[in-house]
């Protein structure tokens, strides 16, 4: 793994409250690590797990999940719908080999600037540690393999 590697993390956040905090932390001037890139959306409930499939077969390192703390969903139960989805989630990515450190899911207010500086922070840091992520030998390579021995 070389030193220089910087992980690349999709973090899925909800409109009303975790969104809100990534804005309060720009606007109060709280760094945190550039290494995320935030999708915006309307409710953390709103995020299909194949969204997540998605972001980690297009490259990403790491997938964060943002959303308002249970009982507080602008949608009512929104939140609630996201636990169920990411405990499936967590166990077909371990099925898939996807390390379960890559994957998080974190209740932050729009309050809560600090809080989300110390989760990127954090979660940056994790998937540094595990390094880029590769799937298993022929998984990725093995629809290719038709369209290249086409072309030779």
């Amino acid at each position: 793994m070389p030193e220089s590697f910087e992980p690349k993390i999709v973090a899925f956040f909800c409109n009303w409250c975790t969104y809100l905090a990534a804005d309060l932390a720009g606007t109060s001037r709280i760094k945190y690590a550039p290494n995320v890139r935030v999708v915006r959306t309307m409710c953390s409930g709103r995020v299909d797990p194949q969204f997540v499939l998605d972001a980690f077969a297009h490259g990403a390192d790491g997938v964060l999940i943002g959303g308002c703390h249970p009982g507080d969903c602008h949608y009512q139960e929104g939140n609630y719908k996201t636990l169920r989805r990411v405990r499936l989630l967590k166990r077909l990515l371990e099925q898939m080999g996807i390390e379960p450190e890559r994957f998080r899911l974190e209740w932050i207010s729009a309050s809560e600037a600090d809080r989300l500086k110390t989760v990127v922070n954090e979660m940056v840091e994790q998937v540094r540690a595990l390094g880029p992520l590769s799937f298993a030998s022929g998984a990725a390579d093995s629809p290719a393999e038709p369209a290249e021995a086409v072309k030779a």
